[in-house]
């Protein structure tokens, strides 16, 4: 399963997580088209219904007509102009969310050949906390984990002890 896939450690974390705070009776939206997370949050019991790709800086219909009792957004908001928006328009109580974190030692993710894999924010822990308490959620467990490569040099040293996953589970206030 997701041990033999990559990105396996990032995949690992996040149901591992997931599983810690979603019972497998709540009913997920999970933010973002079906992708192979999706996939193994099925596999594990969870009923899941994603988003269809539509821009959710304009587009929070599928958010608002959602009756799931949890929300998911891994690796969604830094892709956003405005998550403040999407955090508030959400009507579950409940909300997993992952964000890589900005690194010191390296520029933010661009794409040049794809217009929508663009990231918009690579948030500090502390600025994620701060939108997320803005938007009306109360943080109520997080963790951080590295996400070191196989590749030589001083930055894939630094990604070995720098963390750069960062994952939270929140309520609404």
């Amino acid at each position: 399963m997701y041990e033999k896939t990559f990105p396996n450690k990032r995949f690992k974390h996040t149901i591992q997580f997931l599983e810690k705070h979603v019972p497998k009776t709540e009913t997920i939206l999970d933010l973002g088209v079906v992708n192979p997370f999706t996939d193994i949050m099925v596999k594990h019991g969870y009923s899941v219904v994603n988003t269809k790709g539509e821009d959710l800086d304009f587009d929070t219909s599928n958010i608002t007509k959602s009756d799931a009792t949890v929300v998911t957004a891994f690796e969604i908001f830094e892709h956003l102009l405005s998550p403040f928006t999407v955090l508030q328009s959400i009507k579950a109580d409940k909300l997993v969310a992952s964000v890589p974190l900005r690194l010191w030692f390296s520029s933010a993710y661009r794409s040049k050949s794809d217009m929508f894999d663009r990231h918009y924010h690579e948030f500090e822990d502390w600025q994620f906390d701060w939108l997320l308490e803005k938007a009306g959620w109360k943080i109520i467990d997080r963790q951080k984990w590295t996400n070191p490569t196989k590749k030589m040099g001083i930055r894939p040293m630094l990604r070995w002890f720098t963390p750069r996953y960062y994952i939270v589970y929140a309520e609404r206030v």
